[in-house]
């Protein structure tokens, strides 16, 4: 019976031959035609592309027409390839020095392996003609195992009769090898790498290809890694100290990392890297973790940033490992800032642009610390952030005593950090019309606000900071010294950007609105009364400002104003009524001020003065020369006796003046030791004195910083602060229990923070008084089953 069938090309290429046979071909007839190219192929002799592609044929001939012709051919390769293997160790086991049988070794696998993709090429009808079931069935089948028959049975005799019986001493020697590597010896990294990839490819498990280099490779290189460090660290470290220590360490630790990428696998699904990173991690870091990290403060302190970036680079590989230098990082902060602020406490308490400025260097200075030491880790950001946060709120140097309401008095609550109130003024010298403001340019100004505003955002209690800058505000607009009126806008915007209360903030945008609205009231009041007042008129500059916006005391002093001025309050009281009628004004003459003209012996003055100064000085414009008493002012200026005081103050001992206003007998070194009797009088050789010589002509500022408050309205603002946060820390318990239904007190207490932060700091006592208020006025109460559970009622 004749066939005809095509040849199949094999990788030699070339083209497709027919053959016909008019006999069936047998395995027996067959066999000794393959077997010399199968001898070739193990042996990697040279095979010519006719012997390939013959045996190809042959192959698939026999396995088509002869029913046994499979298991002939398996039985018949299998014993030459055995053969071979057999053969193979006796080349590899003829020398039994270590590095001439690991060489050896290395060169017969190597040989092998390349066989073990070509020899199994031919053989592929075997596959084919031991396969069951379908198609599908088979692709799937061949899929989940790639290794054909042929290469399976030459990895197995490998394995059986070669790697089983000196796999060991490979591994011992190849372990030798890299002993003699990291102790600065040269050899074949090739040699290493040939152990390692027999390990890895005469697995033949499909679920871990990698399962005998784990169980035997990779365990002894782990091993072998942990016994080298466990003898070398510790004595490298005694004899060298820490700080070099850790040098030997990171490199240790980069070294290895290298050689592992060379000896290991790292193919997809391996491990050994991350393996060998936590065994080198162990023995060089972990083991020594407590004595590097005592050298933690000491290098924080003397400003050792590459060591700290060391440091850094090795705890961050253990775990918790950056816990304590997270820790010595904020208390040397603290300790180093507190330690700055008290040192300077004689300056920075007396002028609050140094104060600014010193927090401000500490800032930049611990800033550059975390930069340049932990290239501005966020962990360690948090722990410079918490710790300056303590050294700007801390109450050592500078203390604002605020008081706290009981049922019996007020008395004195737990102390806070005058700091916001610092930072208020030290804006006011920038944005008032100061020595300060005038030497620096717009963009210096800006600068430093933006500093402000840094140092603000650490600052707990932001409720303080804001009145006083409110304070400082109403001033500046009142007597028009703000520097620069955008600037002055800005702010206002920089502070809502920077998250401070928007209630605080409209506030604020209002006064400005109201500025400009007075400023049209005040030109039509004008225009209106030029006629009957001429001049006078013209040099009246009326503010009508809104209560809610402004008002700072419910307190009102009240003042004998001269006529001049008392003729126009009705006019003016008048005018309002018929623009906005049902408003009502109230006259804060605490905030007014103008300009009056002496004249005396020397020559002609104008005096910029409160309307207190002005009241008490109009008490000699028709008797200059008398000397009058304070009982008899008293009377004359209807002021309280403190405000009296206080203005007379102003006028007998200001301090920019070398010729004093008015003069007084007796003596006195403070306003309290004035008596009924004392007497005063207006100085008649009062002069401006420049460069020694006293001037005919002059203006002179005896406002100096217009009083807002008197000095029981002082307290009533410190009071206020405390009510305010009452008042808000109800509010926001009733919001969060209106949401929330129901709630326990640790978790009320979390919102309740979290909600008023960026006002002030609610103390505990303070939440829980307001927790106790709110429940005795039944806006909610305690849950019967458990007492620390708070229910909202409607």
């Amino acid at each position: 019976m004749a066939t005809v069938g095509s040849k199949p090309s094999g990788v030699g290429g070339g083209s497709s031959m027919l053959k016909q046979d008019k006999t069936q071909p047998q395995f027996e007839d067959r066999w000794e035609g393959m077997r010399p190219t199968v001898l070739k192929l193990l042996r990697q002799e040279n095979v010519s592309r006719n012997e390939w592609h013959d045996l190809f044929w042959e192959v698939y001939s026999v396995c088509v027409w002869d029913d046994k012709g499979v298991d002939k051919v398996n039985e018949a390769l299998k014993h030459d390839i055995v053969e071979f293997v057999q053969q193979a160790k006796q080349r590899v086991l003829h020398d039994q020095d270590e590095s001439a049988l690991l060489k050896a070794y290395i060169r017969e696998w190597g040989k092998y392996f390349t066989q073990c993709d070509y020899l199994p090429k031919p053989f592929k009808p075997l596959e084919t003609a031991t396969g069951k079931g379908s198609g599908a069935q088979q692709k799937k089948a061949n899929q989940q195992n790639e290794d054909s028959t042929v290469r399976k049975l030459m990895l197995e005799s490998w394995s059986h009769y070669i790697f089983s019986k000196i796999k060991q001493k490979l591994q011992e020697s190849a372990m030798g090898l890299v002993l003699a590597e990291r102790n600065g010896e040269a050899f074949e990294k090739q040699l290493v790498i040939g152990v390692r990839e027999s390990y890895v490819n005469l697995c033949l498990n499909s679920e871990d290809r990698l399962q005998i280099y784990k169980e035997n490779f990779e365990k002894a290189y782990l091993d072998a890694t942990e016994a080298f460090y466990k003898a070398q660290a510790p004595n490298y470290l005694a004899e060298n100290g820490v700080q070099n220590y850790m040098r030997y360490a990171d490199s240790k630790l980069k070294e290895e990392e290298m050689r592992a990428s060379r000896y290991l696998d790292t193919s997809k699904g391996s491990n050994s890297m991350s393996l060998l990173t936590e065994c080198c991690v162990e023995c060089l870091v972990s083991v020594f973790k407590e004595e590097i990290l005592r050298e933690c403060a000491p290098m924080i302190k003397n400003n050792e940033t590459d060591k700290l970036n060391l440091m850094l680079k090795l705890m961050d590989r253990v775990p918790e490992g950056i816990n304590p230098m997270l820790r010595d990082l904020e208390q040397h902060i603290i300790e180093a800032g507190l330690a700055d602020m008290v040192a300077a406490a004689e300056i920075i308490t007396t002028d609050s642009e140094k104060y600014v400025e010193r927090l401000l260097e500490l800032f930049h200075r611990f800033s550059n610390l975390v930069k340049e030491a932990f290239n501005d880790d966020p962990r360690f950001l948090t722990s410079r952030d918490k710790a300056y946060r303590h050294v700007v709120n801390d109450t050592k140097v500078f203390r604002l005593e605020l008081p706290t309401k009981n049922k019996s008095a007020v008395s004195k609550g737990q102390p806070e950090s005058r700091c916001p109130e610092l930072l208020a003024n030290y804006c006011d010298m920038l944005l008032r019309k100061t020595p300060l403001s005038k030497r620096l340019t717009s963009e210096e100004i800006e600068s430093k606000l933006r500093n402000v505003l840094l140092v603000l955002k650490y600052v707990q209690n932001k409720d303080v900071f804001m009145r006083y800058h409110k304070a400082h505000l109403t001033r500046r607009l009142i007597l028009d010294t703000s520097a620069d009126s955008e600037k002055e806008e800005n702010m206002v915007e920089w502070l809502r950007e920077v998250g401070m209360p928007a209630d605080y903030v409209n506030k604020l945008a209002r006064m400005f609105q109201d500025i400009k609205v007075s400023e049209d009231l005040n030109q039509s009041f004008k225009e209106l009364h030029r006629n009957n007042y001429g001049n006078v008129a013209d040099n009246m500059n009326i503010k009508i400002l809104n209560a809610g916006a402004w008002s700072r005391s419910s307190e009102r002093v009240p003042c004998s104003l001269p006529v001049e001025l008392e003729d126009f309050i009705p006019e003016v009281e008048e005018f309002y009524r018929n623009k906005h009628n049902g408003r009502k004004l109230q006259w804060h003459h605490l905030m007014s001020n103008g300009i009056i003209t002496m004249k005396n012996e020397v020559g002609m003055f104008d005096l910029e003065v409160t309307t207190f100064q002005m009241a008490v000085l109009y008490a000699w414009n028709q008797r200059p020369l008398d000397k009058i008493s304070l009982e008899n002012l008293r009377l004359a200026t209807e002021l309280p006796d403190h405000e009296l005081r206080r203005t007379l103050w102003s006028l007998v001992a200001f301090a920019k003046l070398k010729r004093q206003m008015v003069l007084m007998q007796p003596e006195a070194k403070s306003p309290k030791e004035f008596v009924d009797g004392t007497v005063f009088w207006v100085n008649q050789d009062f002069a401006v004195i420049k460069n020694g010589k006293p001037q005919k002509r002059g203006k002179i500022n005896l406002i100096g910083r217009l009083q807002l408050s008197t000095e029981r309205s002082t307290e009533e603002d410190k009071e206020g602060i405390v009510q305010l946060r009452i008042l808000r820390t109800q509010e926001a318990i009733v919001k969060i229990m209106k949401m929330r239904k129901k709630l326990n007190n640790a978790q009320l207490q979390t919102e309740l923070v979290e909600i008023l932060k960026n006002m002030f700091l609610p103390q505990k006592k303070m939440i829980k008084e307001q927790i106790e208020w709110l429940i005795e006025h039944k806006y909610m109460k305690r849950d019967e089953g458990d007492i620390n559970t708070f229910i909202y009622l409607a």
